[in-house]
């Protein structure tokens, strides 16, 4: 039922409304929603950040009144690079990122976010709280999985370098590719598949994925438990 390769469809996906939060003023740049938040200065250069699986420093350079670019790093080697454009309204802004997180090749993509609240007096136009409206674009390597299921087992991977190998009866397993995940527990019931995503024993993401009659669709539920946020959206077998 689950078997094949499948895609995600971006013109389906509803994103969490809950905002984010940036402020970035006097030289520093402040993730107040960051899991876990951080305070850096925002002078473009590597700036030593603890807690995060994906990167140990983060770089925040100022192009201009309406443009910040982001580098992440985990022991020297870029993990990720954003680039985020204000609109001359400031009441939107697209962010265009590259993803080298995975074993594989990049994942590239963007986004875009809409102004729920402004940031604080005298701060930088990007301050404040932003929703992600809606994904513009991200490549197929970020979209496209492909799952297995034979004698109680389900194998997942990814052309970005995730996958694992599991029971469907919940015993945890090792997941491969992503420093964030460090191992799953699937369940399946009838028609309904359900992920839980472990970073040393704790659950931080439970995916839920539901076939439809005719086996061409998926929806699926992502709750993600670390930033309290729910997002949905379809995939269609290839």
């Amino acid at each position: 039922m689950f078997d094949g390769t499948w895609k995600t469809d971006l013109s389906q996906t509803q994103e969490s409304k809950k905002p984010y939060e940036f402020v970035l003023q006097n030289g520093m740049f402040d993730c107040k929603t960051c899991v876990p938040p951080y305070t850096i200065k925002a002078d473009g250069k590597d700036q030593p950040v603890q807690g995060n699986p994906y990167f140990d420093t983060v770089a925040v350079e100022v192009v201009d009144a309406h443009t910040i670019k982001t580098t992440y790093k985990k022991a020297g080697k870029v993990t990720e690079t954003m680039s985020a454009v204000l609109a001359a309204d400031g009441k939107t802004g697209r962010n265009e990122y590259i993803d080298s997180t995975g074993s594989g090749a990049p994942v590239t993509g963007s986004y875009e976010f809409v102004r729920v609240a402004p940031g604080p007096a005298g701060s930088h136009a990007w301050s404040g709280k932003w929703q992600i409206s809606k994904a513009l674009h991200v490549s197929d390597n970020g979209t496209t999985w492909t799952w297995k299921e034979a004698d109680g087992m389900l194998s997942f991977s990814m052309p970005n370098g995730q996958s694992y190998s599991a029971k469907i009866d919940g015993t945890e397993a090792p997941f491969q590719g992503d420093p964030g995940v460090t191992s799953v527990k699937v369940k399946v019931a009838g028609n309904t598949l359900e992920e839980s995503d472990l970073r040393n024993g704790k659950v931080i993401t439970v995916m839920t994925a539901t076939v439809s009659a005719d086996g061409k669709t998926l929806k699926v539920v992502t709750e993600d438990k670390l930033r309290n946020r729910t997002t949905s959206w379809v995939a269609n077998k290839q």
